[in-house]
């Protein structure tokens, strides 16, 4: 959209590459490194217009972006692998 933003620009969390997370199911769980998470949400309504929808003609949380919830605890870096294997 034309945007100049960059990793944690929209408040999150990590930023992954290479892995339509979209496209994966709620319930869905992965591993990102030794940590383990299960998607609980896909997207988030968007509840006022914020300084992005003004930037873009858009909100992005409602399609964009995943929320997880921990199942096993640990440290994500940098580089991990991130494997699905339960969706």
């Amino acid at each position: 959209m034309g945007l100049d933003v960059g990793p944690g620009d929209f408040a999150e969390n990590i930023t992954t590459a290479g892995i339509d997370l979209l496209g994966l199911p709620v319930g869905t769980q992965m591993k990102i490194g030794n940590v383990e998470v299960e998607i609980s949400q896909i997207g988030e309504e968007c509840h006022t217009r914020c300084s992005i929808y003004y930037q873009a003609g858009d909100c992005i949380m409602p399609g964009e972006g995943i929320f997880v919830r921990v199942l096993k605890g640990g440290k994500v870096r940098k580089g991990d692998d991130i494997e699905v294997f339960k969706f």
